[in-house]
């Protein structure tokens, strides 16, 4: 923090005639929660004091009876927010004991920050740098209730086959996509082109550069947003902001979005895709010019990959950690299931994309995430996993992670049999996040009371939540038994 940026920020509010200041603090499993103060308690001590809370009612945070924290906001954050009816200053937080300058340890975005520090001392002038693929579904019409006499949703886009006011002989098909039909579908098909512009508008407007927007493959409203690389904190907090974002321009519009990876049956799901790779100022590191390797990738590179396939399962518990995660872990879909890694090939778990094989953006992607994570954690344990193959040089051919050239659902079986697959559950990942939870560990990165924190809220809000609960496809199958 420097005296400058409090500066600059102090000179924004008054020139902007600001009104209000909001303090944005993530809880642990990954949702904003604010606190807003008027622009005239606004001064250099607010950032140096911050402002207490409590955050006992935060999903994952402290107890009742020793509720009390601060948070003091973090001055290179700073944005006008668009959507608030008095000129709103918007500031992301960290959060710290209340008691002292310790920074809590459970704070996602203090893991962030020291993934990023830790990095720093292990990898001297080494930067991460991580851009993940944003997908969502942009939605006309939400229902859905969770009752001891009604379990039920349903969900609707205007945009959706279904909605042809079609009578038994069929109707009006023209323009409409088909359920998994709309990859880079243009418009007229693609009826949500404007609202993706605003969005993009929108969020560089925040100050996150946009790399592109598009239609995603499913019908029924789903899209893609990129950005280009950041380092981790950076880009966990513009994953926040972009999800800000998208869901307050779709309300303007009378829409409604979600990040769930499976909100429909027998339609695409949703990822966050994250690629990744380490670069010191002129480079990246994973690229090696020697065509005797596999892709152009670097030792350091290949042991990165190895790190993270070998911490596959324990590394899920934090990067799809939503009981519907594993709805969309299914094979087709290109969905990557199985822990192995190859070149440009959708149904590996890491992949090399074939188009940044060069000196300056080599990189790799990780491909189960998606946007049930906390943002902060999620990129987090992928460094720490990176971090760790490089540690311990584990080199993904040697441990059996590939590369394999196969769609693996086209495979024949004496290839099947040599990949290993990704955990089926949130559970099963949640037991292999227990016992393997060394490379999150060290540094003290994570501490064990965060990961004994998320097991914990996991299994019990998430696991058995959704597994006493009849489903409506129970009904189908057991009604008049």
């Amino acid at each position: 923090m420097t005296a400058d940026k409090i500066d600059e920020v102090l000179k924004l509010a008054k020139d902007e005639q600001v009104e209000m200041v909001d303090f944005k603090v993530i809880d642990l499993i990954g949702r904003w929660r604010h606190v807003t103060i008027p622009a005239s308690q606004l001064g250099e001590d607010t950032f140096a004091a911050g402002t207490g809370l409590d955050t006992s009612s935060y999903s994952g945070y402290k107890q009742v009876e020793a509720g009390d924290a601060r948070v003091l906001p973090d001055p290179g954050t700073a944005a006008l927010d668009p959507f608030t009816e008095h000129k709103t200053l918007s500031l992301i937080c960290g959060i710290y004991e209340a008691m002292s300058d310790e920074p809590y340890a459970r704070d996602p975005r203090g893991v962030a920050l020291k993934a990023q520090a830790y990095l720093a001392q292990v990898q001297p002038g080494a930067q991460g740098l991580f851009s993940p693929e944003l997908e969502f579904n942009i939605l006309d019409d939400v229902r859905y209730a969770s009752k001891p006499q009604t379990e039920c949703f349903a969900v609707d886009s205007d945009q959706a086959v279904w909605n042809t006011d079609r009578d038994e002989d069929g109707g009006n098909l023209g323009y409409k996509p088909g359920l998994n039909a709309a990859y880079h579908a243009a418009p007229p098909t693609d009826t949500l082109f404007d609202i993706r512009s605003e969005i993009v508008r929108q969020v560089e407007a925040w100050g996150v550069p946009v790399k592109y927007h598009h239609h995603e493959n499913a019908g029924p409203g789903q899209v893609e947003l990129e950005v280009p690389f950041a380092e981790c904190l950076e880009m966990a907090d513009a994953v926040m902001i972009m999800k800000y974002v998208i869901r307050n321009v779709a309300r303007a519009r009378g829409k409604t979005t979600t990040f769930m990876p499976k909100p429909m049956f027998g339609v695409a799901g949703n990822g966050m895709h994250v690629h990744q790779y380490l670069a010191d100022a002129e480079r990246s590191l994973f690229w090696d010019p020697s065509d005797e390797v596999y892709a152009h990738l670097s030792d350091m590179g290949r042991y990165y990959v190895g790190g993270l396939l070998a911490h596959g399962p324990a590394l899920l518990g934090f990067t799809n950690p939503s009981t519907n995660s594993f709805r969309r872990l299914v094979p087709g879909y290109e969905a990557p299931v199985s822990l192995f890694y190859a070149l440009a090939n959708r149904t590996a778990a890491v992949r090399i994309p074939a188009y940044s094989v060069n000196e300056r953006e080599h990189r790799i992607e990780f491909r189960p995430p998606d946007a049930t994570s906390n943002p902060y954690l999620c990129l987090a344990a992928m460094l720490m996993a990176g971090l760790d193959g490089i540690a311990n040089k584990i080199d993904p051919t040697e441990s059996g992670f590939g590369p394999f050239e196969v769609d693996i659902a086209a495979a024949p079986d004496e290839i099947k049999s040599k990949i290993k697959s990704l955990p089926a559950s949130l559970e099963l990942c949640l037991e292999a996040l227990d016992s393997d939870r060394g490379f999150l560990t060290a540094g003290g990165v994570f501490t064990d009371d965060l990961i004994d924190a998320w097991i914990q809220w996991k299994l019990e809000n998430d696991c058995h939540e959704v597994a006493v609960r009849p489903t409506p496809y129970e009904y189908v199958l057991y009604y008049d038994l």
